[in-house]
């Protein structure tokens, strides 16, 4: 009997303790550790009914009802304990991840065109409204392309390796980085040819260009738009009024332009082509050095030679050609005082130009 009280005893107190700890549990993972310490295969309620094999066959029913009453015990408080806390650990989760719905919203910060692609956008897109085709061509060429079929004898600057990116200058057909948008005249008006087709022909080239410069007016590679049309009757007059609507329209205002005399192998007459200073207004000021002008790009009458090389007869036709500086006047018109800007991949340069 004395077996019996004992184990009643540790039972009782067992119960006590347990609730106890139970209550005191910080979280639900508090509360599994202590189910496993005392309910578990090997936790402290087993060590005791160790003892209930020495009990005599009449002593075990008893003592088995108290056990069953002491599990029932615990697991309801087990059971409430552990909805009470996972509660608790609801609420505070639910409390750190709270959303203040008065909170303004995260600026989200859309992507923009980069500049110097506004640029060639707007100045292709004011040709096109012209009546200009649009035409590409690739940016690794051969020598008859970027400078024989446009003049430019083997002789001539241009043709120095100091100035143009060879990929392989010692081939028997050297390839080189395009050093200008021009070839993709030769290219087109000699497709154009073989198609059966024969002038008016009149096309914009925008694209990227090579050449070995770097400082705060050149990049090594830079972007350039070659315009030409090629009909009957041609002449300078044709060319300045081209020049002037594409200008006015680009800069947005009316400029003055005029045109100077100048040499290009593949034009013939040349001309460098000025306008009003945009910054003074003709005035006279830093930009354009007290003048009153800027110069802004080359062209000119297409030279004879150039017509021949892709078969076009020199007698009947006649063109007019120009090509411009991408960067360039986009500097101009934004007040740019750096080429390098475009390059460099500032995005707060960048998010102004792009708004």
């Amino acid at each position: 009997m004395g077996d019996v009280e004992g184990l009643k005893a540790q039972l009782e107190e067992l119960k006590v303790e347990a609730l106890t700890a139970f209550g005191h549990a910080q979280n639900v993972a508090d509360l599994e550790d202590l189910r496993v310490n005392y309910l578990g295969k090997k936790g402290a309620l087993t060590l005791i009914l160790k003892g209930v094999g020495k009990l005599s066959a009449e002593d075990r029913p008893m003592i088995g009802q108290h056990v069953n009453a002491v599990k029932d015990a615990l697991s309801d408080a087990l059971d409430r304990v552990g909805s009470a806390l996972s509660k608790l650990a609801q609420q505070q989760r639910i409390e750190a991840e709270r959303i203040d719905v008065t909170m303004p919203a995260r600026r989200r910060i859309a992507g923009v065109i980069h500049p110097v692609q506004q640029g060639l956008n707007e100045m292709t897109a004011i040709f096109a409204h012209m009546g200009f085709d649009i035409s590409e061509g690739p940016e690794i060429e051969d020598e008859f392309h970027n400078f024989d079929a446009l003049n430019i004898p083997e002789s001539h600057p241009a043709r120095a390796m100091h100035d143009t990116f060879f990929i392989d200058a010692l081939a028997d057909a050297p390839m080189l980085l395009r050093t200008h948008t021009s070839p993709v005249q030769i290219r087109t008006m000699k497709k154009f040819l073989e198609s059966g087709q024969e002038p008016p022909l009149s096309v914009v080239a925008p694209g990227r260009v090579y050449r070995c410069d770097y400082d705060v007016t050149h990049s090594p590679m830079f972007h350039q738009v070659e315009v030409f049309s090629v009909d009957r009757g041609l002449s300078l007059a044709h060319l300045k009024g081209v020049l002037q609507h594409f200008l006015t329209t680009y800069f947005e205002k009316d400029l003055p332009i005029r045109l100077r005399p100048h040499y290009f192998p593949f034009t013939e007459p040349s001309a460098e082509v000025d306008i009003g200073c945009v910054f003074c207004a003709g005035q006279g000021c830093r930009i354009c050095k007290g003048s009153g002008w800027i110069e802004v790009l080359g062209s000119g009458m297409v030279h004879p030679n150039v017509l021949k090389a892709v078969g076009i007869d020199a007698q009947a036709f006649s063109g007019f050609a120009f090509g411009l500086g991408v960067e360039r006047l986009v500097m101009l018109k934004h007040g740019i005082p750096d080429l390098r800007l475009f390059f460099e991949n500032d995005v707060r340069f960048l998010r102004r130009m792009g708004a």
